[in-house]
C-alpha cells in the first residue's frame, strides 16, 4: 500500500498539476484573446508540431545525438581527471583555475569560434555540449572520492591494498552518490548545450527547429519544440535516477517519513 502512495505522490499529483496548468492556459489564451504569435494555446502547440510529423522526429533524434555524444564524452574525461585531482595535490592546484576557467567563458560566446575552427558540422555542438556539462562531474566526482572516511584509507593501506584496489574497492563505492548526483546535474545541462550549439549553427535539431520556426514567426512549432526538450531533460534525469535505483540501490539516501 505504501508504494501504491508513493506513486500517487510522485506521479499522479505533478501530472494532475501540469493538467490544470494546461487547462488554464487554453482558457486565458481564449478568454484574453491572445495572438497566437505572442502566446499560441496548448491545442494549437500541438496541431502545429505533430504536422511535421517525420520531420520532427529526425530533429529531435538529431539532439538525442548531439547531447548522447557530448554527455558521454563529458563522462570518459571527466572520471579520469576526477582520480587525477583527488590523488594529486600538485595536478589539483594546477587543473582547478583551468576548470574554472572554461566555466568563466560563455558558451554562446564560443561556439561561432568553434564553427570557424572545426567547421559547420556535428562537432562544434559536441564540443558545446561536453563544455557545459563537465564541470559538474569533475566536481561530484573529486568530492566523492576526497570525502571517503580517514578511516577506510588507513585499513587499505594496513593490509597493503595497491592504489588501484583503494580506488576500485573504497574510494568508487563511496562517491557513487556523489558521482550519480553530478550526473543528474550534467545530463540536464548537455540538454541545455545540445541547444545552445543548434542555436549557433545547424542544420537540424530542435535549437535550429526553434530559431527557423521564428524567423518565419511560427511560435506554436516553437513553444512544441521548447516543450519537447523540457520532456527530454527531464526523462533523461529520470531515466539516471532509475539506473542508481536498481544497480547501486544501497547508496540511495534514506527517504524520510512525511
Amino acid at each position: 500500500m505504501h508504494k501504491y502512495k508513493k506513486a500517487i505522490r510522485e506521479i499522479g499529483i505533478p501530472a494532475v498539476t501540469l493538467l490544470l496548468l494546461g487547462c488554464f492556459w487554453e482558457l486565458s489564451v481564449k478568454i484574453f484573446t491572445i495572438p497566437e504569435y505572442l502566446l499560441p494555446a496548448p491545442s494549437k502547440i500541438w496541431n502545429d508540431t505533430t504536422v511535421l510529423g517525420w520531420n520532427l522526429i529526425h530533429h529531435i533524434a538529431s539532439t538525442l545525438r548531439t547531447i548522447g555524444l557530448g554527455f558521454t564524452l563529458a563522462l570518459c574525461v571527466s572520471l579520469p581527471l576526477a582520480i587525477t585531482i583527488a590523488y594529486s595535490r600538485i595536478m589539483s592546484v594546477a587543473i582547478y583555475p583551468l576548470l574554472v576557467l572554461t566555466q568563466s567563458v560563455p558558451k554562446v560566446a564560443l561556439a561561432p569560434i568553434l564553427i570557424v575552427m572545426l567547421g559547420a558540422n556535428d562537432l562544434p555542438k559536441i564540443i558545446v555540449t561536453f563544455l557545459i556539462s563537465f564541470f559538474p562531474l569533475v566536481i561530484s566526482i573529486t568530492t566523492g572520492l576526497v570525502s571517503v572516511p580517514p578511516e577506510y584509507i588507513e585499513l587499505a593501506r594496513s593490509v597493503r591494498a595497491s592504489r588501484v584496489r583503494e580506488l576500485l574497492s573504497i574510494r568508487l563505492p563511496y562517491a557513487i552518490p556523489f558521482i550519480f548526483s553530478g550526473i543528474k546535474v550534467a545530463i540536464t545541462l548537455a540538454v541545455v548545450g545540445a541547444v545552445v550549439g543548434e542555436f549557433v549553427a545547424a542544420e537540424n535539431g530542435l535549437g535550429y527547429l526553434i530559431t527557423s520556426s521564428m524567423a518565419y514567426f511560427k511560435t506554436p512549432v516553437a513553444f512544441g519544440a521548447i516543450l519537447i526538450l523540457a520532456l527530454t531533460s527531464i526523462s533523461l534525469f529520470q531515466t539516471v535516477v532509475l539506473i542508481e535505483h536498481f544497480l547501486f540501490p544501497w547508496a540511495r539516501p534514506v527517504e524520510r517519513q512525511r
